[in-house]
């Protein structure tokens, strides 16, 4: 955060509405700071601080946030959806070939960017920027995106999550295996001086939460793939459980309670879905479903059914979150879409799942 305390306490009182106490409270936070720099033994001498946060602070990801917010009404203007996470800009708008229309409103947007950051002791790392297209014929699109096609990639990458034009995440498929290996690897070397429970929580650590991350985007990803991933978690179910490279995996897995990788996918779909009903999912993930209301009453109008639209692309929207997710709602039992506390649903879901899983 490079940003002088003074236009902090501006953006505080005028623009996000603090006062009074709480002003005072970060004004205090903010001001009559010092510092010095220390290598080794040596420091210099105390400085005084006009600007910045601690890094590594608790207020250092809100002060930010609250300095960035007004370069989301900049964005609006442009008609450009955006999202925010710290110092990690996404901006993306639809694009249609022979159309320049929203190609000009991205330029303008950009570079309205440019000039707010600027203003704000800010500067945009054109080398850490990337522009993509996600569409079939990603390569006509980008022939046509001019000044910007040059700087176009076939992948980039958000939140650790590398995505490709095509939604194959065949490249992110195979960084997440390479990687799992790799901590299998070293797990198998320490494994004689770990305990049972210690092991177990390396490899929920190291290999099982690499698996679980954004693995709901691994929707309608092909067989091959989710074999690979697949693989892992039975390798790390060997690991575990002592269990012969080439005896039957499935009662090793159903032993250790594990969800196998698409069955743990539809749970983090159905977890998603079940939060986004209930309130407590952000309003872009709720404003995706509907509750289907028929037009007469019906034995089934006491069940949560959802509204499954029909998707134009098959490849794409039927993967989709607005699709996939209320079919795979709309299949669980009414017991389960009834439910309304969070910790009993994820409790029942997994059961219903494991069963399903195993065929208990």
């Amino acid at each position: 955060m490079i940003a002088t305390f003074y236009t902090a306490n501006i953006q505080l009182e005028h623009r996000i509405g603090l006062r009074g106490t709480v002003l005072k409270w970060f004004t205090s936070y903010l001001t009559n700071r010092t510092f010095s720099v220390m290598i080794g033994d040596f420091s210099s001498t105390i400085a005084p601080l006009t600007s910045g946060v601690p890094q590594g602070s608790i207020l250092a990801p809100l002060l930010f946030y609250l300095y960035m917010s007004p370069l989301g009404s900049v964005i609006s203007r442009h008609n450009v959806h955006f999202h925010f996470y710290a110092d990690d800009i996404q901006i993306y708008v639809p694009l249609t070939l022979g159309d320049s229309g929203a190609l000009i409103l991205l330029q303008n947007c950009i570079r309205d960017i440019k000039l707010w950051l600027s203003q704000n002791f800010l500067h945009l790392n054109e080398d850490k920027t990337e522009n993509t297209v996600f569409s079939p014929d990603s390569a006509a699109v980008v022939h046509s995106l001019g000044a910007l096609a040059p700087a176009c990639t076939g992948t980039v990458r958000n939140f650790g999550v590398i995505l490709d034009s095509n939604f194959d995440f065949d490249k992110q498929i195979r960084s997440v295996v390479k990687t799992s290996i790799y901590h299998l690897r070293l797990l198998m070397k320490v494994k004689p001086f770990l305990s049972y429970a210690d092991l177990e929580k390396a490899i929920h650590a190291f290999i099982i939460l690499r698996l679980d991350y954004c693995n709901a985007l691994y929707v309608g990803i092909s067989q091959s793939l989710l074999r690979k991933l697949q693989l892992v978690q039975n390798a790390a179910a060997q690991l575990l459980s002592n269990t012969p490279k080439f005896a039957h995996i499935t009662p090793v897995l159903r032993s250790l309670h594990w969800l196998p990788i698409q069955y743990r996918i539809n749970f983090k779909i159905l977890l998603f879905v079940f939060k986004a009903i209930n309130g407590l999912a952000p309003p872009y993930i709720s404003n995706l479903l509907s509750v289907y209301v028929p037009h007469r009453t019906l034995r089934s109008s006491e069940h949560l059914s959802l509204v499954v639209p029909r998707a134009r692309c098959k490849k794409w929207g039927e993967r989709s979150f607005a699709v996939y997710g209320p079919r795979l709602w709309n299949s669980l039992p009414p017991e389960l879409q009834a439910e309304t506390e969070l910790a009993a649903f994820k409790s029942t879901l997994k059961t219903h799942l494991f069963r399903q899983a195993f065929g208990i």
